[in-house]
């Protein structure tokens, strides 16, 4: 479901010089395209390598994108050995055969009779556009230049992506459609998201009419640069990127398929916008909740999308991947098949060490480096990404509020007193440009004449960022929540304390010296004797659990207060699902 307003060349030409890496994984509702033969190359651009596998699919396209987005899996009771050979056999049962003259297998109650493809979408598109010329084709559709023809649009020339009904063979195709179209019509009034004008549909087809954007994808301009782009023009691309993929998490869309065939410029010329495009795989996520269907692009998908436990921290990963594109003109993790692409997300570090690495600024790897951290949470938000001191010395940029906040905060009320302390002890150990993007979060929240919030004004700044799409992601549910907490009002010091990230300090080279300081600091003011039954009850430690055996090494023994090791474990705070099983 890829939207392509420009004409694929210079992939194809690539593709032609490279049949020999491996593709990007073939959506569920897409069917895979073949590859034209040719006498294999050496890749000028090693980051960019296309299969070597033919489609082998009845009807597959065969002028389609080699990126294409991969499939839509969905959850099992047990993890496959290895993802793509999971993903091969399911796309089998969802789309046919491996061999292509095969009928098709339905899966489950998903059969093609009966289907309901009725999407009540205006039946008017002929009579207010004129189809003109195809422009791309994607494995489940493709886009065609359109000009409207009456109503305010008129002579205005705009871009249809085509979708056929007859390949909407599941339920999940439709659903994806309808998605996809609810997503684009509520997400409204970003600079950096193609516009949506309208849907429309007829008997055999859906049409989705959007902005036409004429400059080509992010990746034609990689590969016109040779591979790579300077600090300063990667941090162009990248604010672009980050304020609209900050904006959609902020509503509660995470996108699933990012990638710099995903983004288009608006012109050809140099300093034209760039727009983040096809929403197909993207879905609705409420913030203390996961998804667990593995979608993406093979190179670019997180390792907790293999593990089926994500959110929009995915999404991040997406883009430091793209990041590290950018600035060295080589994907992070590479190999030859798709297993051996997620063995490599799942396992390898991406290097640093290889030209140009060496002659970047510590602050441009730093920025990459939090963003392809495998623990997704320890890795940077958007918003704190366009926070970051590589971004903002290039320009001040404005950032918007950051859901991470909101779930931070709600944790920090439902924490003990204790951990209270110890977080407010750490965040005195915040540098100046650590605290510049807290600093920025709570002038958000508009805090009164004295300096001070309720969780009242969480609600209300959010109510000015809503769009539509909030009440799909259920993200004003999940606020209403944290705006009831009974609260007493928080002054900066003290919401500070409450949205500080312990694991993404964690994350840091400078850890150790935070958790140290922090503690000295604990020590004088909070530390006192605890004893090991006050602290089980502090952190909610239930009577099956073996505190003692547990919890032995958090307090000294010489004075029977918090020690070290406690003190760094009481800030991550504990569950009765990390405590380990003590056997007699």
């Amino acid at each position: 479901m890829g939207l392509c307003l420009c004409k694929p060349s210079k992939k194809e030409e690539i593709q032609a010089e490279n049949p020999s890496a491996p593709k990007l994984l073939p959506s569920s509702t897409h069917e895979p395209a073949p590859l034209n033969p040719s006498t294999p190359k050496t890749s000028k651009f090693p980051f960019y390598s296309p299969s070597p596998l033919w489609g082998s699919y009845k009807g597959s396209p065969g002028n389609s994108s080699v990126s294409s987005t991969p499939l839509r899996f969905f959850k099992r009771p047990f993890p496959p050995p290895s993802p793509a050979k999971h993903i091969k056999a399911l796309l089998v049962r969802r789309h046919g055969s491996v061999k292509p003259n095969e009928a098709s297998i339905p899966e489950g109650s998903e059969v093609e009779l009966g289907l309901d493809k009725n999407f009540g979408f205006s039946k008017q598109f002929l009579s207010k556009f004129e189809l003109g010329e195809e422009v791309g084709r994607g494995h489940f559709g493709f886009t065609c230049l359109a000009n409207a023809k009456k109503g305010e649009m008129k002579g205005e020339e705009v871009a249809v992506k085509v979708i056929p009904k007859a390949k909407m063979t599941t339920a999940i195709a439709i659903e994806d459609v309808r998605r996809e179209v609810r997503i684009l019509s509520s997400l409204t009034g970003h600079k950096n998201l193609v516009q949506f004008y309208d849907a429309y549909e007829d008997e055999e087809n859906v049409y989705v009419a959007m902005e036409l954007c004429k400059g080509g994808e992010l990746l034609d301009r990689i590969l016109s640069r040779g591979g790579k782009y300077s600090e300063e023009d990667a941090k162009v691309v990248l604010i672009q990127i980050l304020s609209v993929v900050a904006f959609c998490h902020l509503q509660g869309v995470v996108h699933r398929d990012l990638k710099p065939e995903n983004f288009l410029f608006t012109s050809k010329d140099e300093n034209a916008t760039l727009k983040a495009i096809d929403f197909g795989l993207s879905d609705f996520v409420k913030p203390d909740e996961r998804l667990n269907d593995i979608v993406g692009s093979a190179y670019y998908v997180a390792p907790e999308v293999l593990h089926r436990s994500y959110g929009t921290e995915a999404d991040m990963w997406s883009i430091g991947v793209i990041s590290y594109i950018l600035l060295c003109g080589s994907r992070p993790f590479w190999a030859r098949t798709e297993s051996g692409i997620f063995r490599a997300v799942l396992k390898a570090e991406p290097s640093f060490d290889e030209v140009p690495w060496p002659s970047l600024s510590s602050e441009a790897k730093d920025f990459v480096k939090r963003l392809l951290n495998k623990d997704y949470r320890k890795r940077m938000t958007a918003v704190q990404a366009l926070s970051h001191p590589w971004i903002q010395q290039f320009e001040v940029v404005k950032c918007p509020l950051d859901m991470m906040v909101y779930k931070l905060a709600k944790a920090y009320v439902y924490s003990s007193p204790l951990r209270k302390s110890a977080l407010r002890a750490l965040a005195k150990t915040l540098t100046v440009s650590q605290l510049s993007y807290l600093r920025g979060q709570f002038s958000l929240l508009e805090p009164n004449k004295s300096g001070y919030i309720s969780f009242q004004n969480f609600k209300m700044a959010l109510l000015k960022s809503s769009t539509e799409a909030m009440k799909d992601s259920k993200v004003l549910d999940f606020v209403n929540v944290v705006s009831s907490l009974q609260y007493r009002k928080l002054d900066f010091e003290e919401f500070v304390a409450a949205a500080t990230s312990v694991h993404q300090l964690e994350a840091l080279d400078t850890w150790e010296q935070h958790a140290r300081r922090g503690y000295e600091l604990f020590e004088k003011d909070g530390n006192r004797l605890i004893m090991i039954e006050e602290l089980a009850s502090e952190l909610g430690l239930g009577p099956s659990v073996p505190v003692h055996v547990v919890l032995q090494d958090w307090i000294r023994h010489s004075d029977g207060k918090l020690s070290f090791l406690g003190f760094v474990k009481l800030l991550h705070g504990v569950s009765t699902r990390s405590i380990p099983k003590v056997t007699n």
